[in-house]
């Protein structure tokens, strides 16, 4: 490199560190010690969300889909609750699917494996599709894997969505609890019924 190169480099990265250094004494970090902190961490989260403070990459949109946690998704809940006694091989909430291992109900020459895709977050007939493959082994090297399609499909689907109604209500019913005592809190009086 040219002598006149590393000459301007390093003041300029020595300047650019002090700008940047210097920046931080704005108070952003600098916490206000005259309130007392709640001690418990999950309380101040809520009490941190309720106000509107944290970190907000993106401008909040209603528009579009709203995605739940998978504690709280009706739909995955009653899905996981299914299928519980069986194991599961692949499980992406993200990209919403759940894939069972193969099950044997003591038959060792036939096993099932279950696959629930998610196409909504909504409780509807129309938000899951259940697949179930059925593989017949005449021996251990010799399997058959096909797609059935019979009233099995059918009662683990209904099944899912009976369950997954109640999961809603109930996440409704706390939903419209916690607004109540959100406006009794602020003052409000508009409650939303």
């Amino acid at each position: 490199m040219h002598l006149k190169t590393i000459l301007f480099i390093k003041p300029a990265i020595i300047f650019f560190f002090v700008l940047l250094l210097n920046g931080c004494n704005s108070g952003f970090l600098k916490p206000d010690w005259s309130k007392t902190a709640e001690p418990d961490g999950k309380k101040r989260a809520r009490q941190n969300v309720e106000e509107g403070k944290g970190l907000q990459l993106f401008k909040k949109d209603d528009s579009g889909g709203n995605f739940l946690f998978a504690s709280s998704n009706p739909l995955w809940r009653a899905s996981l609750g299914a299928i519980d006694f069986m194991t599961l091989s692949s499980v992406d909430y993200a990209g919403g699917i759940i894939i069972t291992d193969w099950y044997s109900d003591g038959n060792q020459n036939e096993s099932i494996k279950i696959t629930i895709r998610f196409l909504s977050n909504e409780v509807r007939s129309d938000a899951l599709d259940v697949k179930i493959n059925k593989k017949l082994c005449s021996s251990v090297e010799n399997c058959s894997v096909t797609e059935i399609k019979n009233d099995l499909n059918f009662k683990i689907k209904n099944k899912i969505l009976k369950q997954a109604a109640i999961y809603q209500k109930e996440l409704d019913e706390n939903k419209k609890n916690n607004t109540r005592r959100k406006s009794a809190v602020t003052g409000n009086e508009n409650r939303p019924d």
